[in-house]
């Protein structure tokens, strides 16, 4: 598995958690808890204490055109949740 981390989650709900250090990331759906562990200490230099994950399923969406009703499923992912050290941060804004 080449690369396990697809995107931090930058939502309200987990930013307001970063001052706890708590952290949400979009994982590959066939990784591991340990996997995600790893991933994350080697590419932000942290020690992380906890992973928690949800698996999601694809919702069924439609939408109204001129020519027919069009239906199809959102994509379906795995989110992360993680717990690093006490006074630990992950800088997702370090290169902007």
């Amino acid at each position: 598995m080449k690369n396990v981390l697809k995107k931090p989650l930058i939502t309200e709900k987990i930013s307001a958690q970063n001052d706890r250090g708590v952290y949400g990331f979009v994982v590959e759906k066939t990784a591991k808890k340990p996997q995600i562990k790893k991933a994350v200490e080697d590419m932000y230099g942290v020690k992380v204490v906890d992973v928690r994950t949800m698996r999601y399923a694809g919702k069924k969406k439609s939408r109204y055109t001129k020519a027919k009703i069009v239906s199809g499923y959102t994509n379906a992912f795995k989110k992360a949740i993680i717990q690093v050290a006490d006074g630990e941060i992950i800088d997702f804004y370090g290169e902007i």
